[in-house]
């Protein structure tokens, strides 16, 4: 098992994605943040409900997944924000060196 972990995130909008995605690179908490458009289908408030929202697929080290996770809290707009670490059990040994010494 390496010491990778990807952490998933939805927004509301590309901007804010992007913003937050920017925040995470520039405090080296993320070594990459992928941005994808999803569609999410939940319930809230007792209602169901269909969104466009913006997923962010953060790659960061085990040591720094839990500065990550209260970065993304502080700096989102949702009342109970997804935030969802998973460790990765292997892959490419170059790219999670990479992910390794950019989040160090």
């Amino acid at each position: 098992m390496s010491d990778v972990r990807v952490v998933t995130t939805t927004v509301d909008s590309a901007e804010a994605a992007e913003s937050l995605a920017k925040g995470v690179i520039e405090a080296r908490l993320g070594a990459c943040v992928q941005i994808v458009p999803i569609r999410s289908v939940y319930r809230w408030d007792g209602e169901v409900r269909v969104d466009a929202e913006w997923q962010c697929v953060v790659k960061t080290s085990a040591i720094r997944a839990d500065d990550l996770v209260a970065h993304i809290k502080a700096h989102h707009t949702y009342d109970v924000p997804e935030v969802v670490v998973t460790p990765v059990t292997g892959g490419n040994d170059d790219y999670l060196a990479w992910v390794s010494e950019e989040t160090s």
